[in-house]
């Protein structure tokens, strides 16, 4: 039998160090630190003082934006874990997007509150600026200058609510007007290199958090999806040229002799009876939509014609693989296609 053997603690001196002189009551207790000793360095002209319950900063003086966030972090992580690296909790919203450094919400020093992600059972009740978020999904951390942030998509989700509960929305909210605050947040989460957020991770947390019934949210979602829908769809024009196929209509409305609607492809060639539909549930942001082009699909492979997906990764990742697929199925054509009425937008 083996036995594994712990792992020492890191000293005090090494532990205020990482978290910037912020240390919880466990974590001093379990280096032997009284709690008489706490008090004592805790009163009125004693060199340490307290910030949160439990949650004491190693100096005197105004702590800095980074402490504060130290201390909700602390705070909100205190389960009986040793290292106290946020195990248990995540910094999100508005705190979070300072602290991953976007430019369309506050700096650091202006942030007032901080939302802390915490799963549904924990007890712990709201203190100081921290303000606590329950879920019932899994945490997810990603480190930000030493502390456990939400990832992207979550704390802008996060901040949208956090925006809306407080009415900054309709007042103007952090960094500018309602409409003009959420387009700003929404482009900078997809276009920073360093935010490892995509629109699709973006359109699910959006979605999952039930934020696209607000009109303001909805509309700056629909602009990001066109943007990148359009994008994919220039990508995918190239892709044809190389593979020297025709070149297809573009959006055209696809109707039954009779005028029956049928659907409105991203790409038809209607000498092949072949439709190409692109992350096409990227822009289905409500029920009704995502119903509306799902059925335009299966009408158009009901009816004999044949519709090629293709994902704006996949055609990133693997041009050559979709430019295959592509050549492919316009050779093979639709099967026994029903006559249909095809006008270009």
């Amino acid at each position: 039998m083996s036995y594994q053997i712990p792992s020492p603690l890191p000293s005090l001196e090494e532990l205020a160090k990482r978290q910037q002189n912020v240390i919880t009551a466990s974590q001093l207790r379990a280096r032997g630190v009284p709690a008489r000793v706490v008090s004592d360095h805790c009163r009125r002209g004693g060199p340490w003082q307290r910030l949160l319950p439990r949650v004491y900063l190693l100096q005197l003086g105004e702590p800095t934006p980074e402490q504060r966030m130290w201390a909700a972090l602390l705070y909100a992580a205190q389960n009986g874990r040793e290292e106290g690296r946020g195990e248990g909790a995540v910094i999100t919203g508005t705190a979070a997007l300072a602290l991953y450094g976007f430019a369309a919400v506050p700096r650091l020093p202006a942030v007032t509150g901080v939302d802390v992600l915490v799963p549904r059972q924990r007890r712990l009740k709201n203190a100081g600026e921290v303000r606590i978020r329950r879920t019932e999904r899994e945490l997810v951390a990603r480190s930000v200058h030493g502390l456990a942030c939400a990832p992207v998509a979550r704390a802008v989700a996060d901040a949208l609510r956090e925006w809306t509960d407080q009415g900054a929305l309709l007042a103007g909210g952090p960094g500018g007007a309602g409409p003009r605050l959420v387009r700003a947040v929404l482009r900078e989460a997809v276009a920073r290199p360093d935010a490892r957020c995509t629109v699709r991770e973006l359109t699910a947390e959006l979605t999952e958090s039930g934020l696209v019934a607000d009109p303001r949210v909805r509309a700056a979602l629909d602009e990001l999806l066109a943007a990148e829908r359009e994008a994919v769809l220039e990508r995918l024009g190239e892709l044809v040229d190389e593979w020297l196929l025709p070149v297809p209509l573009t959006g055209p409305e696809l109707r039954m002799r009779g005028g029956t609607y049928i659907a409105v492809p991203d790409l038809y060639w209607p000498q092949a009876g072949v439709a190409v539909e692109v992350d096409s549930e990227l822009r289905c942001v409500s029920e009704g939509e995502a119903a509306w082009v799902r059925g335009g699909q299966h009408r158009m492979e009901y009816l004999g014609v044949r519709v090629v997906y293709i994902s704006g990764a996949r055609l990133v990742a693997e041009p050559d693989a979709v430019g295959a697929e592509l050549r492919a199925a316009f050779v093979a054509g639709g099967t026994d296609v029903v006559e249909l009425l095809v006008t270009e937008r």
